[in-house]
């Protein structure tokens, strides 16, 4: 296993990380179980999660995942010194969580006291918004025309992201967090962020967790040039596209229990001609080198200059075999070339 520093913090993550959402619905406490036993014997020390999940949230399922983290660090409170532990708080929207209301320097002490209570710890080691107060072009909102940036408050918002800071700080004071970041912004997010710890002594953003695939490669190369130089790590989400791109969604084709067989918050937003084209196309790229689909799109992921660590998912453990053994060898030049034609015919296909 490969590991990378997570930007400013100083702390060596390995570059797979463990995602967590399945768990509490897809997976039960013995799935998990399995997954981090196995995860942690090849080496990989950093583990995400969040308060809303498993996905799709839903009131029934909330909290269920750091639930089940929880109960495996109680019964593995020796090693709980190897995980980097990550979770989320959740944005606003969601009526069954502080009754949809927007981050805020109180639901941030209110969110942390919860996710401490569920996993069972005395700290967590990476704690991230899940999502920003404004409307931010992620889920299918990219394109040009979807979202209005001239109707956001500057001032309002940057008030509000220093408020969300100080009471980080109070947590980070308080030994109950050790470092906090950003998941589902923009490269103006972070750096607005960034500015309000220089100018007030607060702590910095040390990463972002993004959307990032070969099928959704929007944050490149803007957001990500943004993050090496400002020492943000870049954590990538589904970079599998939902499952789009192990090819097991072609034709129509839904295999039972799969992602897609199960109603999503936003829809299948991914489920288009060109994403479908775009996939069977890398399909064949990686029959032709003896790799499966899946292999060949988290390898590409880990070989993008500035990326930190892939956050990957399975719903069982042969797949989360052939998604850790992705990062043991990295891509020719003759292969990555063969990619980047087709990347370059479907740039941005959903």
């Amino acid at each position: 296993m490969k590991y990378s520093v997570l930007g400013c913090s100083g702390e060596k993550v390995s570059r797979v990380c463990l995602g967590s959402m399945t768990w509490g619905l897809q997976n039960n406490q013995q799935d998990a179980n399995q997954q981090i036993d196995y995860a942690l014997a090849q080496g990989v020390n950093f583990i995400d999660t969040a308060e809303m999940y498993a996905v799709p949230p839903s009131p029934a399922t909330y909290g269920a995942t750091e639930t089940i983290i929880g109960n495996w660090i109680a019964n593995n409170s020796s090693r709980r010194k190897e995980i980097l532990l990550a979770t989320k708080i959740a944005g606003g929207g969601l009526p069954y969580i502080r009754s949809g209301s927007p981050i805020s320097g109180e639901s941030i002490i209110e969110a942390v006291d919860g996710s401490l209570k569920r996993l069972q710890t005395d700290y967590i080691d990476l704690y991230q918004l899940h999502w920003p107060n404004r409307t931010s072009p992620h889920f299918a909102k990219h394109w040009p025309g979807s979202i209005s940036f001239t109707d956001v408050d500057r001032d309002v918002h940057e008030q509000q992201m220093l408020e969300i800071l100080q009471a980080l700080h109070t947590c980070i004071k308080a030994g109950k967090i050790k470092y906090c970041g950003l998941s589902d912004d923009t490269t103006w997010g972070i750096n607005t962020y960034l500015k309000l710890s220089d100018k007030y002594a607060l702590p910095k953003m040390v990463s972002i967790q993004n959307e990032f695939s070969l099928l959704h490669a929007k944050d490149w190369p803007y957001l990500i040039e943004n993050c090496v130089h400002e020492n943000i790590a870049y954590l990538p989400w589904s970079p599998l596209a939902t499952g789009l791109l192990s090819g097991k969604y072609a034709n129509g084709n839904r295999p039972q229990g799969s992602r897609w067989t199960i109603a999503q918050r936003n829809g299948l937003f991914r489920d288009t001609p060109n994403a479908h084209a775009a996939t069977a196309e890398y399909v064949e790229i990686a029959k032709s080198v003896g790799i499966t689909p899946s292999q060949l799109a988290l390898a590409w992921c880990d070989q993008v200059d500035g990326v930190t660590s892939t956050i990957i998912g399975a719903t069982n453990l042969e797949q989360l075999k052939e998604n850790i053994a992705a990062f043991e060898k990295p891509l020719s030049e003759d292969t990555l070339a063969a990619i980047q034609q087709v990347f370059n015919d479907y740039p941005v296909p959903f």
